[in-house]
């Protein structure tokens, strides 16, 4: 009985997924034709910068992994990268530092990340942008009529809600960020919020937040999704877009808003060093002989355990390396206010406890929760958001046979 079950359930998981496929060409069909023009041929950029089509494959296999599908959608993959810079992108800048804009803007090599980074639609973004003034403004305002109902809004920083938001007025109109971003949220296709500032407030919103900084989800009422992170990967960002221009939705997200394929697993999980905390081999101080053979940091304050996301997969750099690689622990930097939460930044959370009965018990708890969560949503998520485009009527149906 038990293998047919099995045999069933993955007949079924097949099914959805070339339904998922079949729609997600027809999408890409679409937005083909009602996209602006690209200014840059995505292939011809490839070749510009010395990318092979084996290596366009290498990457688009891998991102077909951090998207969490299967190998079968591969060329929908790569489709939609060929789309990115057809996508119209506002790019907001609130209460921040710029070190999400830096993170996205410097590279070692050029890679495909990189390309479509540097080749996005990028209609306003006023650290990169050459205007300034009132002719910088115009440009905004005109970015959101001519791309009304498509482009994708970015923002980065939090919204100071002190003082009637005084603390934070932009422009010659002085307008306060929190009147901007309700008026360029209103009219976008979906709202991406890049680094932990826009997602949760972050150092802006830290014990005693005088300025009543606030994430952009709970300033203006929206749903947002979170790419947290100080800064974040931008691997997260441009697997979130592609997930958005194949099936016309964004990924389906964790409680916090946050994609399930970069945050649906704890640092702890994709450590190198898990063994070693298995093993109950610990540093106990900086460049002791524990440091030297790689062992557990969470002695020396590494919040792995605690933190939702991929970076021991993906790493930073062009995927060269990440903290806990180059020998500092994790300082959970993706969890909502980890600046009053995690600190002391380079010393354990007091009242948790190391081992089966303290850390694990408690944490993989949620985990557990999460991960069959991210197993069964991708696909649910995606199909769902798809039905929805074709009437109660057949979403009712799908409902009833999900039963």
């Amino acid at each position: 009985m038990g293998g047919t079950n099995g045999s069933g359930n993955r007949r079924t998981v097949e099914k959805q997924y070339r339904e998922l496929m079949e729609y997600c060409q027809v999408h890409l069909d679409q937005i083909e034709e009602t996209l602006p023009e690209p200014r840059e041929s995505f292939q011809e950029g490839l070749a510009a910068r010395g990318i092979s089509r084996r290596e366009f494959v290498k990457w688009t296999s891998f991102i077909t992994g951090v998207l969490m599908l299967p190998p079968m959608f591969r060329p929908m993959v790569a489709r939609a990268a060929e789309n990115f810079n057809r996508l119209p992108v506002i790019w907001l800048n609130f209460a921040e530092c710029t070190g999400c804009s830096e993170a996205f803007l410097r590279s070692s090599y050029p890679n495909v990340d990189d390309i479509l980074l540097d080749t996005i639609s990028l209609e306003y973004h006023e650290t990169l942008m050459a205007a300034s003034g009132k002719q910088a403004e115009e440009n905004f305002k005109k970015a959101m009529t001519d791309f009304e109902g498509q482009y994708i809004l970015v923002f980065e920083g939090a919204i100071p809600e002190g003082m009637d938001g005084k603390y934070l007025r932009i422009g010659s109109e002085g307008k306060t960020s929190k009147e901007i971003g309700t008026e360029a949220a209103s009219k976008a296709a979906a709202v991406i919020c890049i680094g932990s500032c826009s997602s949760f407030g972050n150092v802006q919103a830290a014990k005693p937040n005088p300025t009543d900084a606030k994430g952009i989800r709970e300033s203006l009422g929206i749903r947002t999704i979170n790419i947290a992170g100080c800064p974040p990967n931008p691997v997260n960002f441009v697997g979130t877009v592609l997930h958005f221009l194949m099936f016309g939705a964004l990924p389906p997200t964790d409680s916090l808003g946050r994609p399930l394929f970069a945050y649906g697993k704890r640092i702890h999980d994709y450590c190198e060093r898990r063994s070693h905390y298995d093993a109950g081999e610990y540093v106990e101080e900086w460049g002791d002989a524990g440091a030297k053979r790689g062992w557990c940091l969470y002695k020396m304050g590494c919040k792995g355990p605690y933190t939702y996301a991929n970076c021991g997969k993906v790493r930073y750099n062009d995927g060269t390396s990440w903290p806990i690689m180059g020998g500092h622990g994790c300082m959970g930097c993706y969890e909502p206010g980890f600046w009053d939460t995690m600190a002391p930044l380079e010393k354990p959370i007091s009242d948790q406890a190391i081992g089966v009965e303290g850390v694990e018990s408690k944490v993989n708890t949620v985990f557990a929760t999460l991960a069959g969560l991210t197993v069964a949503g991708v696909a649910a998520h995606a199909a769902a958001s798809a039905i929805k485009r074709h009437g109660p009527e057949e979403e009712t149906k799908k409902k009833a046979e999900k039963k």
